[in-house]
């Protein structure tokens, strides 16, 4: 495919002390000749070493840079990077992320989904892992469904913060991102609501063939793993099935109290 704009779609990037993947990944969307609407980069607090090479950019590279005087988190930075946004559509990623040539594809096809559809909220294009849950549906891509007798924990992330597609309404749907929580706890929290509050959406089938996603030396990933669940040893496995079992009975709990209080509130008002 040759250039293709998405005059409708807004491109949301949230940055965090990475401002050499930040211009790695304007740099790749040139390349790409993949031009939006408009493109905001939502900062939550760099360092001033990071954030005047971000402000260095906006010589080169076209887009509103959004500010805070202090790290308030993910959660804070995805809502108010999203405050700024005009289109009807918003296209989300962090700034670590490196798209290729077949995202122009897969983006197009996910922005008529959502046109076509207005039962569908998201489209997701990245993962770590394969959402468990899929029916097939049309262009390499699976309709994500969700099921109370699932055994898979994974079946909760029915949303994420990987890239993905969604409609600028969705906070009116799904409220805002929790703030002043840790990032893996604003992104459950924000699963917790999608799935309460009846949201669907579709799933890239090859999620990893879209973008790399690899930190330099310079500028490495601050999530972190626990590595004793990768371990294939069978008291390790043994713990591993026993946790997890834990976690999916935890997190039915969450959701239906999380039910139950939306319930109540929506009866109360």
């Amino acid at each position: 495919m040759k250039n293709v704009e998405f005059p409708e779609v807004s491109l949301l990037i949230t940055h965090y002390n990475r401002s050499s993947s930040l211009k790695r990944l304007f740099e790749t969307l040139t390349s790409l000749d993949l031009t939006f609407s408009e493109v905001i980069v939502s900062d939550d607090g760099s360092k001033p070493e990071h954030l005047e090479k971000v402000k260095e950019l906006l010589s080169t590279f076209q887009f509103t840079l959004v500010t805070t005087e202090k790290n308030r988190g993910l959660g804070n930075n995805i809502n108010k990077g999203q405050d700024k946004v005009k289109t009807p559509y918003t296209f989300y990623m962090q700034e670590d992320f490196v798209p290729n040539i077949k995202l122009k594809r897969a983006l197009s096809d996910g922005l008529q989904f959502l046109k076509e559809d207005s039962s569908l909220d998201i489209v997701r294009f990245y993962a770590f892992s394969n959402f468990p849950l899929l029916k097939p549906f049309k262009n390499g891509f699976s309709k994500m469904y969700f099921s109370n007798w699932s055994l898979n924990h994974l079946k909760f992330f029915y949303y994420s913060d990987h890239p993905h597609l969604r409609r600028k309404s969705f906070f009116e749907k799904f409220g805002r991102y929790d703030e002043g929580k840790k990032g893996d706890v604003t992104e459950f929290n924000m699963c917790l609501s999608f799935l309460k509050n009846g949201g669907k959406g579709v799933f890239y089938n090859e999620y990893l063939s879209l973008f790399d996603h690899s930190n330099t030396e310079e500028e490495p990933t601050t999530m972190e793993r626990v590595y004793w669940r990768h371990k294939k040893d069978y008291l390790t496995l043994t713990m591993r099935s026993v946790y997890l079992l834990f976690k999916i009975l935890k997190n039915t709990k969450q959701l239906i109290g999380t039910k139950k209080r939306h319930n109540t509130e929506h009866t109360a008002s």
